[in-house]
């Protein structure tokens, strides 16, 4: 009979709760005693990173703050698949990271958009390549550029937009293909301020929508503050795990500049800046030092 065939309802939603825990499980980042070393143009080797030991929990927006040069991007491009360590392991939803992650999108410092292409074009490109239609993809890349306030400019150029826009686009682009993983390595750190506390409110209402983990690099402490959920501080060359920070406040959080002069957002940026300020203070006169 057919009714034979059908699962009865207990079961069904232990099978949909299974469903849910195997996606839960696919979100998680972990990161054990990662080191990555380069040779200079010299020809000597060069460790950017030392045993890093980081896990991101399904869901959760970690940040990632230290003095320039610490390693925070090169750890990124581990977790993508980008580049591969010298020692220690990257694992994705538990599987070892060889080569570009699926279900991870990654927003650089630039726009990383195609100046030939339009801003619907740019926006569509994630789904095209996923095999959607590309009358279903326009639509798709139609309802994100609503979403982040650009309607109307789907037949602009890059050029033809502000910073902000750009940025926009370019976050809409991350999204679109809705990534179990978001790798973001400063996204915001070029715009001006106003700007910048806009669009970092905007990443957190889009962000709420499916809650993708996240691995934000930043040099704003305020920033990583107002944002994560866990504030992870690298040593100076060659970058380490120093301190781990969980933040409180709660979510969710709204507009960025309201938060800021929260006395708990107060309280606990500071504590993270007693950390921070000794690795800043380091890395600043090593460079001092090199420049003398």
């Amino acid at each position: 009979m057919i009714g034979s065939n059908v699962a009865p309802t207990p079961a069904t939603g232990v099978n949909a709760s299974r469903t849910t825990a195997a996606a839960a499980d696919a979100a998680r980042i972990e990161i054990v005693g990662l080191t990555k070393r380069f040779l200079t143009p010299k020809g000597e080797s060069f460790t950017a990173i030392r045993d890093v030991t980081l896990t991101v929990e399904p869901g959760q927006f970690c940040a990632i703050v230290g003095p320039t040069g610490c390693g925070k991007s090169t750890t990124l491009a581990q977790v993508s698949g980008l580049d591969k360590p010298s020692g220690g392991s990257v694992q994705v939803g538990g599987h070892i990271v060889d080569g570009i992650t699926a279900g991870v999108s990654y927003m650089f410092q630039a726009d990383s958009l195609f100046p030939w292409k339009t801003v619907l074009q740019n926006v569509m490109t994630g789904p095209v390549l996923l095999g959607t239609p590309k009358k279903e993809a326009a639509a798709l890349a139609n309802d994100w550029l609503r979403r982040v306030g650009l309607t109307g400019f789907g037949d602009r150029y890059p050029h033809q937009l502000s910073g902000g826009m750009r940025k926009r686009v370019a976050m809409a682009a991350a999204l679109i293909n809705k990534p179990r993983i978001l790798l973001m390595d400063e996204p915001f750190g070029a715009l001006d301020v106003q700007t910048k506390a806009i669009m970092q409110t905007e990443l957190l209402n889009l962000w709420e929508e499916s809650r993708p983990s996240v691995l934000f690099i930043t040099h704003d402490l305020d920033e990583a503050v107002a944002l994560a959920d866990r504030v992870v501080i690298m040593t100076s060359s060659p970058g380490t795990v120093k301190n781990i920070f969980d933040v409180d406040l709660p979510r969710p959080r709204g507009d960025v500049q309201e938060i800021r002069h929260q006395e708990r957002f107060q309280a606990i940026q500071s504590r993270i800046w007693d950390s921070l300020r000794d690795e800043v203070t380091r890395a600043y006169k090593r460079s001092a030092e090199a420049a003398a």
